[in-house]
């Protein structure tokens, strides 16, 4: 019995490094791209449209496959599922940085694909294998994201521009880490077997459509509006701290600080939402976070620039986490979990692909970044109200009475 248990618990362990390793490969191939999108163009002699939908592409991808994810899993179980994402996601990140413009998209595409399939189903497996110790699986899970998308968004650009590896070395050096998550993962794909007893009597149950749930609305908004504030803020925050007068390179530097200041409160959200049966006070405590950072940014001086990035931070951590608990949290089972996340970050990324391009438009068309922050504010007011309705103590509705 006690090698049992040592068994156990090895196991156990060997799928919370799996977990890690493979959150650090969902975020890290699309936030170094943002700083050398200038290396791209440049080398590659494309139009600054094509180069921006470079980064529009992963998100366009999320919103399309992210619904036929759980369908998939269901069919080969989510290990093995996970295992083939990551080898996909190995293949677009190698494809992507050999330096042609068909690969470039190509490998873009493909790394959307993979990604979508680690975004939805891992808070579906936490659920399914840690169910009494989600918070603090969904704090790891979400660090190691975050994190690797900070170190992502900050070396890109030396590696880029102060060594012989160009971009293409910037971009395709994340296939080591990708590599490795598949190596750490292959202890899991023996073990294919998604659905417990409990869980094969539920599917028997007759169901209706997650999307008659009310609360399946509000996870989805808040999913895209947090979405659309992060990436639109990515592609966007240098260019608006330049116009203030800051340095490009110091700008830059902002960015990666506003990735870093996510990092304590990306772990603590979702311990302190799982032992919460109401999350409506985070709502309220990340909504006026991002209100404090935004409109510290359209006040214009930049003395205090330091201190907008980490209440933006504070807020982009606490909102991201606190909406991967959601999928969770307002769900009763794995599947339900994996069809919630499915559904909420299908619409959700349909809604962030269109920030950055109707942001950009709004700055074309008005010549200051003074509408599109007061629309950030928007944005934030909107995430507050949707959030509060997501945080109440109750369950989406997918078993018919």
């Amino acid at each position: 019995m006690q090698n049992t248990e040592e068994k156990n618990n090895r196991n156990r362990i060997l799928l919370i490094i799996g977990i890690i390793f493979i959150a650090a490969t969902l975020r890290s191939p699309l936030t170094s791209v943002g700083p050398i999108i200038s290396h791209i163009r440049d080398s590659l002699t494309i139009s600054n449209i094509l180069a921006g939908f470079i980064t529009t592409i992963p998100l366009i991808a999320f919103a399309v496959i992210s619904p036929f994810v759980p369908k998939i899993a269901r069919r080969f179980g989510i290990e093995l599922t996970l295992f083939f994402s990551i080898i996909l996601l190995a293949a677009g990140i190698i494809s992507r940085s050999l330096g042609s413009t068909t690969l470039l998209l190509i490998g873009t595409s493909l790394i959307g694909i993979a990604i979508s399939f680690g975004n939805v189903l891992l808070p579906s497996l936490i659920k399914l294998k840690f169910p009494l110790q989600v918070g603090l699986l969904t704090a790891i899970f979400t660090l190691s994201m975050n994190f690797s998308a900070s170190i992502g968004a900050g070396i890109s650009y030396p590696i880029a521009e102060n060594t012989s590896l160009g971009w293409q070395g910037a971009l395709g050096c994340w296939s080591i880490l990708t590599i490795i998550a598949i190596i750490v993962w292959l202890p899991q794909i023996t073990k294919r077997k998604v659905i417990t007893k409990v869980e094969q009597s539920t599917s028997r149950v007759k169901t209706k459509s997650l999307l008659s749930s009310p609360i399946t609305w509000t996870v989805t908004l808040c999913m895209g509006l947090q979405s659309l504030i992060f990436y639109t803020t990515a592609a966007w925050l240098p260019e608006i701290l330049q116009s203030q007068g800051m340095s490009a390179d110091k700008s830059g530097w902002m960015l990666s600080l506003l990735q870093f200041a996510q990092l304590p409160v990306t772990f603590l959200t979702p311990i302190l939402a799982g032992r919460m049966k109401d999350q409506r006070i985070l709502v309220g405590i990340f909504s006026l976070f991002y209100l404090i950072g935004f409109a510290g940014l359209l006040s214009g001086p930049t003395s205090l620039t330091v201190l907008w990035m980490i209440f933006l931070g504070l807020a982009g951590g606490a909102s991201f986490s606190l909406v991967m608990m959601f999928f969770n949290l307002r769900t009763r089972t794995p599947i339900e979990a994996a069809e919630l996340s499915g559904t909420a970050q299908s619409f959700g990324y349909l809604l962030a692909a269109l920030g950055p391009v109707f942001f950009g438009f709004l700055h074309d068309a008005t010549a200051s970044w003074s509408v599109p922050l007061v629309l950030f504010m928007v944005s934030a007011i909107l995430l507050f109200f949707f959030g509060m309705h997501a945080g109440r103590n109750t369950v989406v509705s997918s078993v018919e009475q």
